[in-house]
């Protein structure tokens, strides 16, 4: 399970064994978690969390989660909680982490490989980066994400199907038209217990099919390729026999 390997990250004892299914064993990792990895919660609360045999436990915990802003109805909470952890102590040891990893590729010979690509060598964390790509994203009329790469993926993605030759030279051919997809009005089968999840359900499953259609045609392009081929052999009549 990912909650197992994140714990085991974390140095979390016998991690590999833990069943969090165990409401005993479930309110001590939640405890240990924000005791020596998030360490967020309010004295009171965390005063609550660490003694997993109190009445107000629940309580608490609802409490923390609120703290955390953690999604509500989520299904892995642990999970979730062991991520912001995973989070808090890269941040708090960002520099020992970075120094570490540099070290461990010096130990590994790695060859130095020189390349005229300025791509290769470009930081993706400096601020003339960064910037570059809100200014990116608004000339394309993309809406930021926090994650410079997820809006760099998402221009990407923009440049791909509408700035590619033959739509620079048909636009009006690649210009989506019709009526909007009323998807509020869309049933999707389940329900989250909250409007704004529901909704956010329902614009990925969208995406997802949107997804799907594009491998679907994929897809039938190799077939027809393929096709092209097998079903039309080419055919040396001089071989050919008639009688004995």
């Amino acid at each position: 399970m990912a909650v197992n390997r994140k714990l085991t990250a974390l140095e979390y004892t016998n991690a590999d064994k833990i069943n969090i299914n165990n409401d005993q064993e479930f309110r001590k990792i939640v405890g240990w978690l924000e005791q020596y990895k998030i360490k967020q919660a309010p004295n009171d609360v965390a005063t609550i969390l660490l003694n997993i045999n109190s009445n107000d436990w629940n309580k608490a915990y609802e409490k923390y989660k609120n703290n955390l802003n953690c999604p509500q109805n989520l299904m892995r909470e642990l999970d979730w909680i062991a991520g912001v952890a995973i989070k808090r102590t890269y941040s708090a040891n960002k520099t020992k982490f970075n120094k570490n990893a540099v070290e461990n590729l010096k130990a590994t010979n790695v060859p130095n490989i020189v390349t005229d690509n300025p791509l290769d060598v470009l930081d993706f964390t400096t601020n003339e980066f960064v910037n570059g790509i809100k200014n990116l994203a608004r000339i394309l009329k993309v809406s930021p994400y926090p994650d410079p790469m997820v809006t760099l993926e998402a221009c990407r993605k923009v440049i791909e199907t509408k700035m590619h030759p033959a739509a620079l030279a048909n636009p009006k051919d690649f210009i989506i038209k019709g009526t909007p997809f009323p998807y509020h009005n869309a049933d999707l089968g389940f329900d989250l217990g909250d409007v704004a999840l529901n909704h956010a359900a329902k614009i990925l499953r969208l995406l997802y099919i949107h997804d799907l259609r594009d491998l679907q045609t994929s897809a039938n392009e190799v077939i027809v390729s393929v096709q092209n081929i097998t079903a039309n052999p080419k055919t040396d009549t001089k071989l050919g026999k008639v009688g004995r």
